[in-house]
């Protein structure tokens, strides 16, 4: 009789894993024999549908099997289930590489997806053939620190005493709380810390694709995600650089790629970023923000091309 019930909650497990896994929206491109490239997106709130709009099968073309995907409770993977934690992002990843029979792949992990990559590559290394970094967050902390102190300098310089008044009120907040990741990045919107300086001909053009494709449509954005996330996360802030050293002791390729003018990043925490993963495998973009994928888009591919062949 025992034995028939551990079968029962074994196979009613099996159950529930795949219908977790099939709740998330995902897409690939390319050929399924060539090696596998999977990009993670930011957030919480965030989905893939500019990657997957713009860079997606341009990347595949250059002979990989392009995987996006949704997090759960994000974007296009809809669930009111959905805990926002790390632990339930690195299942939804793991079941991802199981749905399309991959058993080892590279990440490419962009702003909040940056934190997502490294703890599941940190818990599967053997599943990881490269992590690349693409204006991915790592130093939480110091990326809210740096918004802040260059966000005072500019309203100083402005002599914007109310703003500077409102800088110092979310410099109070607890740095653990869903209200000060929102402010903090509000902060760096308003002055345009992810907008490339001088926007080129070829960035313009991608953004319009975008805005008239079916895939801008689909950019949904599930406000209640922060929210939820800061309240079920313990490591909702945190410094992965003691991971990624840890990481590059493993059998593991790891590379990091960066926009020049992505203000949300200091010099300091750009320098740190290419100590970790040595110069080679680090590389900045000239006039480039935080969607680098669009900003500069033939040298992402490019560069991303070279890492990977």
């Amino acid at each position: 009789m025992t034995r028939i019930i551990l079968l029962f909650i074994s196979f009613l497990f099996t159950l529930l894993t795949t219908a977790q896994n099939n709740t998330l929206y995902s897409k690939s491109y390319g050929k399924s024999s060539n090696p596998p490239v999977i990009f993670i997106h930011g957030g919480p709130s965030g989905n893939a549908t500019l990657f997957e709009a713009t860079t997606a099968e341009k990347l595949a073309t250059k002979g990989f099997f392009v995987i996006v995907y949704d997090r759960r409770g994000e974007g296009r993977s809809a669930d009111s289930t959905a805990t926002f934690t790390y632990d339930e992002a690195i299942r939804d990843l793991a079941g991802i590489l199981n749905h399309y029979k991959i058993e080892k792949t590279s990440l490419i992990a962009h702003s909040f997806g940056g934190l997502v990559a490294t703890l599941f590559t940190e818990k599967y290394p053997g599943k990881v053939n490269a992590l690349i970094l693409a204006g991915a967050l790592f130093s939480q902390q110091e990326t809210y620190d740096h918004i802040i102190k260059t966000t005072r300098q500019i309203y100083k310089v402005k002599n914007d005493s109310s703003m500077l008044s409102k800088v110092e009120k979310i410099a109070l907040l607890d740095p653990h709380s869903a209200a000060y990741r929102k402010q903090c990045f509000e902060l760096a919107g308003q002055n345009n810390f992810f907008k490339m300086p001088f926007p080129t001909n070829d960035a313009n053009k991608l953004h319009e694709i975008y805005e008239k494709s079916d895939f801008y449509k689909q950019n949904i954005r599930n406000q209640k995600a922060p929210l939820i996330f800061y309240k079920n996360e313990p490591k909702n802030n945190i410094d992965t650089k003691p991971v990624l050293k840890a990481i590059k002791k493993m059998d593991v390729k790891l590379f990091a790629i960066y926009g020049q003018q992505d203000n949300i990043f200091s010099h300091k925490q750009l320098n740190d970023m290419k100590t970790i993963v040595k110069k080679p495998n680090f590389k900045i973009i000239d006039n480039c923000s935080h969607y680098l994928f669009v900003d500069q888009q033939e040298q992402f591919i490019e560069t991303i091309t070279k890492w990977l062949k």
